[in-house]
């Protein structure tokens, strides 16, 4: 599926999805090493981001607790607001693994592929 997946994704642009925008800036940052939410909403969105053929590897020690990283991210930026905020990034990021997948499979079916 990831080899059909890299045509897929050469012909559209993943942040036109839904949570695109914020996803493409972490696949960015988690390339260039930097720690920021965006990535770590990858690293939390791996597995799936991995079978859409988005990521292929990461830095095992990078990706260590994602999820705990972000909230403690969130909780200096957004003392007061941390768990709404937690709760929208990652509701971001099933919304555009799911929008990804529709498409994908939008894709293959339509190449019969």
């Amino acid at each position: 599926m990831a080899n059909n997946t890299k045509k897929w994704l050469t012909k559209r642009d993943i942040s036109t999805l839904p949570g695109g925008k914020l996803i493409s800036q972490g696949l960015v940052d988690v390339k260039s090493g930097k720690e920021s939410m965006a990535a770590l909403l990858v690293f939390i969105g791996f597995p799936r981001l991995r079978e859409l053929g988005l990521v292929d590897v990461i830095n095992k020690d990078a990706s260590k607790d994602p999820e705990l990283r972000l909230y403690r991210l969130l909780t200096k930026k957004y003392p007061n607001d941390a768990h709404s905020k937690y709760n929208s990034y990652i509701r971001s990021l099933v919304s555009f693994e799911r929008a990804c997948e529709h498409k994908m499979r939008r894709y293959l079916e339509d190449n019969n592929l």
